[in-house]
């Protein structure tokens, strides 16, 4: 078992990477996010963890191409490093593990 040192945000935040893969830059991960939480968030929250992330080797980045409708500004892509990968499966993994040992008595119906 690795040592995963992942907070709950930085979790969304590599699985909004993930699921976005090749589009997965700053205003990308904002909309995706609050079209999938139903919340607001500001952009230099998104900035932080994912430099953060970049830091803790669970994401990389590269610039994209150029575009005309940015005025040629290039967007920082990110992308889900193998290590990101086994972070994510991992704690899945122990969440589920946790998960099927929790009592059906234990989740009142609703």
């Amino acid at each position: 078992m690795e040592n995963i040192k992942l907070g709950n945000f930085e979790e969304l935040i590599l699985l909004l990477v993930a699921l976005l893969y090749d589009e997965a830059y700053s205003v990308s991960i904002v909309q995706e996010y609050e079209k999938q939480t139903g919340k607001s968030i500001n952009i230099s929250a998104i900035h932080t963890v994912l430099y953060r992330l970049e830091k803790k080797n669970y994401l990389e980045s590269k610039l994209g191409e150029s575009k005309a409708q940015r005025g040629g500004k290039r967007k920082r892509l990110f992308y889900l490093t193998a290590q990101g990968a086994r972070a994510l499966n991992e704690i899945q993994s122990i969440r589920d593990n946790l998960r099927s040992q929790i009592p059906s008595i234990a989740f009142p119906a609703s």
